[in-house]
């Protein structure tokens, strides 16, 4: 599917020309110069762990990944900081409040929607008892040892290095 793309300039509107830019075909204004300089969409994802060391985990109830399970995550809106995604986020697909611990990465993957996205992780101490929100079918924990398949790679990967860092 891909995002889409600009076919005219968002500041003048004359029609985009492809250019050599940086080593990167890009789209060019050839009017004002404005080039289109294709970004990662910015995501947070939350680490939740409950007393009893089991990890918080969302049924996502949107695609991509309908169905399937993963970090309580989401895209960051444009007056949002990383840590105020994450929050909004986990509270909007679990009804759980939070509070960042320590971040624990940030990772790249491909999307077929986005192109790319660029998740930032966080370990987040949160309260309440788990409800499915509005993006999600399901909300619940889940024991380090009896993970269900997570459709993410970027969230297997953060929940790896959590648990890795856990143990030193």
């Amino acid at each position: 599917m891909g995002r889409p793309s600009f076919v005219h300039c968002p500041l003048c509107g004359a029609k985009l020309i492809t250019n050599q830019i940086e080593d990167r075909v890009r789209m060019v204004c050839p009017d004002c110069n404005w080039v289109h300089y294709e970004n990662p969409f910015p995501c947070a994802a939350a680490f939740v762990r409950s007393e009893k060391n089991e990890i918080l985990l969302v049924k996502r109830g949107i695609e991509p990944g309908k169905g399937k399970w993963a970090l309580p995550s989401g895209f960051m809106e444009i007056d949002e900081t990383p840590e105020k995604a994450c929050l909004r986020e986990l509270e909007e697909e679990t009804g759980m409040k939070g509070n960042i611990l320590r971040l624990i990465g940030i990772y790249s993957q491909e999307s077929l929607t986005y192109s790319r996205v660029l998740i930032v992780g966080y370990e987040v101490e949160a309260t309440g008892i788990p409800v499915a929100g509005s993006d999600s079918q399901e909300a619940r924990f889940f024991p380090e040892d009896k993970l269900p398949e997570i459709v993410f790679s970027s969230h297997r990967q953060l929940i790896q290095d959590a648990l890795n860092q856990k143990a030193r």
